[in-house]
Formats: C-alpha cells, sequence, structure tokens
C-alpha cells in the first residue's frame, strides 16, 4: 500500500530540485541599483578624466563596468551597460575635441570590450544553467533512493533528521526506509560502510531489496536476509569491477500496532526509548553481524520483542551522531542530551538534536547523519490518515 507523505502534501522539495534553471539566471542586482551604481562610478570616472586632462585620459577605465556586470547581472542587464559605457565614451572625446581616428579607435575599442563582457555573460548563464539542469536530475534520482519526511503508515508515524556528510549532496552512506505492507509497518536504518558514491550505491542495493522484501515477506527475519543477499550480490559485482566490498550496519523492525516491536540486530546501534518524560536506551540480546558478512557468522540472524508502550517514542539513528566530536575530541553525549528531550514531540526533538550537535561539533561534521523518531499516529499531532484508511482502521485516541 502506498505511503503518505505529508511533506509532499506542504510542497516540499530539495532545494535546487525545481526551478534551477530559472534561478541560475537571474539578477544578482536589481535594475534600479545597477542603474544607481551606474551612473555614479560613470560619474566618478567622467570627473576624474576631465581633472586629468588629456595627459592622463581615465575614461577608457569604464570597459571595466560590463566586465563586473557580466559576473553578477543577467544579459540585458549587461548589455545596456554595455551600450552605456560605450555612449558615455564617445561622447567624451567627443567633447574633448578628439581627432576623428582617435574618438573612432576608442569607440571601437570600448565596443569590442564591451562585447566581450557581453558573450562572458551568457557563457556564464548557460553554464549555470547547464549545471541546475544536472543538479536537479541528480536530486530527482536521489530522491527516489530516500523520500522525504515524515512518512505515515497505518502503524507508525516517522519523523527524521538526515544530513549527509558532502553538502553538495542530497544522499549519502546512511539509509533509511518505512514500508507499510500486509505484515505491518517495515522499518530500517543502517550505515554503509565508507563514504561517496560506492557507498550510495550499495546503500541503494540494500534499499531495493529491503522495499521488496518487506512486503513479500511474512517473517522479519526473512526480510533482512533478503538484505543481506542483495549486499552480498552487490559485493561481488563491485569486486568484479574493481571497487571495495562494503558491508552494511542495520536495525530491521518490524510494527503490528501491538505494544512490542520485532528488530533484528545486523550490528548496529541499539534504540532508544522516550517514555514518561524519560530517555532510555533499549537493550538488544541478539546482535549479528552487519548485512554482507553473513558468511563469517556461526549462526543465523535472530529476531527479538522490545516494548513499545503506548505514548512512547522510538528512536533509531546511525554513528554519525554518538561519534560526532568536539574541539577537544570528546564523543556527542547523546543519552545525555536526549534525557533534556524526553518529553518534548519528535519535531522538537529533532530540531533540538540538530542544533546542539552542530554547537557541539562546531558546525564540522565528519560522517553522515540520520535519525528517525518513530510513534503511533495519533501522536503526529493531527497529521492526515494513509490512503485508504477507514474510520475503523483509525487508530483511537
Amino acid at each position: 500500500m502506498r505511503l503518505r507523505r505529508s511533506s509532499e502534501a506542504r510542497g516540499w522539495s530539495p532545494p535546487g530540485a525545481d526551478g534551477g534553471e530559472a534561478t541560475a539566471g537571474a539578477s544578482r542586482i536589481g535594475n534600479g541599483a545597477l542603474a544607481l551604481w551606474l551612473v555614479l562610478l560613470t560619474a566618478v570616472v567622467v570627473t576624474l578624466d576631465a581633472f586629468t586632462g588629456s595627459d592622463v585620459p581615465l575614461i577608457p577605465l569604464l570597459v571595466v563596468l560590463p566586465a563586473l556586470a557580466s559576473v553578477f547581472c543577467t544579459v540585458r542587464q549587461t548589455t545596456a551597460v554595455a551600450v552605456w559605457v560605450t555612449a558615455v565614451v564617445a561622447a567624451s572625446r567627443i567633447a574633448s575635441n578628439s581627432s576623428f581616428w582617435g574618438v573612432l579607435f576608442l569607440v571601437g575599442f570600448t565596443a569590442l570590450a564591451s562585447s566581450l563582457g557581453v558573450f562572458a555573460c551568457a557563457a556564464r548563464i548557460r553554464h549555470a544553467n547547464e549545471v541546475a539542469r544536472l543538479r536537479s536530475a541528480a536530486v530527482a534520482l536521489q530522491r527516489q533512493i530516500l523520500r522525504p519526511l515524515p512518512i505515515i503508515t497505518r502503524q507508525i508515524c516517522a519523523h527524521g533528521l538526515y544530513e549527509p556528510i558532502e553538502e553538495d549532496r542530497f544522499v549519502g552512506g546512511d539509509i533509511y526506509e518505512v514500508v507499510q505492507s500486509p505484515h505491518g509497518t517495515r522499518v530500517i536504518i543502517g550505515d554503509v560502510q565508507g563514504k561517496g558514491l560506492p557507498a550510495i550505491g550499495t546503500g541503494f542495493a540494500a534499499l531495493g531489496a529491503f522495499r521488496e522484501a518487506a512486503v513479500r515477506e511474512s517473517d522479519l527475519i526473512a526480510v533482512a536476509d533478503s538484505v543481506e543477499d542483495a549486499v552480498v550480490r552487490h559485493n561481488a559485482f563491485s569486486a568484479e569491477t574493481g571497487e571495495a566490498e562494503r558491508f552494511v550496519t542495520a536495525l530491521v523492525l518490524g510494527f503490528d500496532g501491538s505494544d512490542r516491536v520485532r528488530v533484528v540486530n545486523c550490528g548496529h546501534l541499539a534504540p532508544r526509548l522516550l517514555r514518561d518524560g524519560a530517555a532510555s536506551v533499549v537493550a538488544l540480546h541478539r546482535t549479528s553481524v552487519p548485512l554482507g558478512m553473513a558468511e563469517l557468522a556461526g549462526e543465523a540472524r535472530a529476531a527479538e520483542w522490545v516494548a513499545f508502550p503506548q505514548g512512547a517514542t522510538l528512536i533509531v539513528l546511525t554513528d554519525g551522531v554518538t561519534e560526532a566530536r568536539d574541539a577537544t575530541g570528546d564523543f556527542y553525549p547523546f543519552d545525555e542530551r536526549l534525557g533534556r528531550w524526553a518529553d518534548h514531540d519528535p519535531e522538537q526533538v529533532l530540531e533540538a538534536l540538530r542544533g546542539d550537535l552542530q554547537n557541539f561539533a562546531g558546525g564540522v561534521r565528519r560522517d553522515d547523519v540520520a535519525v528517525l523518531v518513530l510513534n503511533r499516529p495519533s501522536q503526529c499531532g493531527g497529521a492526515a490518515d494513509p490512503p485508504g484508511t477507514t474510520a475503523a482502521q483509525r487508530p483511537s485516541p
């Protein structure tokens, strides 16, 4: 069943996803401000040229103005500056009783230099539009890897924080997904070994397998095994192409609407539980090896049940949070800070965590950050129901 994404209902999209070409060619200076600066600079140069006389003519310095305009303005604005400068140079030389050939040479030189400024502006905007198109395509592709949050299903409402280490990308080595299935809601959060495009490729393989298996498989362990197989196949292909093999630490969770959650831990961080104004670490007793390394384990993966009481909030995260460091090298005290926000709603928790983490690390990120805050739809503050939800299927308040 399709998921409801309330962020899309509000028109959410990543920066640069739409309208890239329009903004790429936009002027950074308004017409009024441009005209004011143009008149002022022209007056200064003309005045100085009048004082220096014919011995040191300064009027040719005006050819710098179209070059400056080509960096910040549109083609139309740059053309207007070029025409203005050429006209001012021609008028000043004629007024100074210069020789015909002198006027012709200087006006021709000014027109040529100004034209180069116009062509440079056009080339800049054309290049910016090409980059904007490529960026928009990349964003559209990356949005197919990780969907916008929050995500609402029949069993849970998932808010989240996702910040890749590379600021020019919207996807990094951390992955997450929330899938509504006939067997309840399945959630995965994971951390791919390494960074960069190879890590994104491994993460995409894991996510694709999870999306299929979450709906197909009735048992949560079988879902984890399917993702394991996908990572192994991806590693085999990577080895053939000369790339390094990678593993994925992950938590796979199954929500059936009861007061318990089934968890398969594949070498990942334990969840945190917020309940009655207190935060605690959820103890997991059956931890297996990361995805992609099952052949090294002596036993099959196992699942276990953990408590998820009514009114509680479950937080799953990657080590980009717990292993963040300050200037002295100390790790971020996540559990201590989380206890301060235990009575906050999910969006407040994420906002507080984002700001506190940035202040602690001094704005320096060393790893991708992914956090999912999971609670029941009735705790989502009036969020819309998933499509197809009937009155009988709505969670009771």
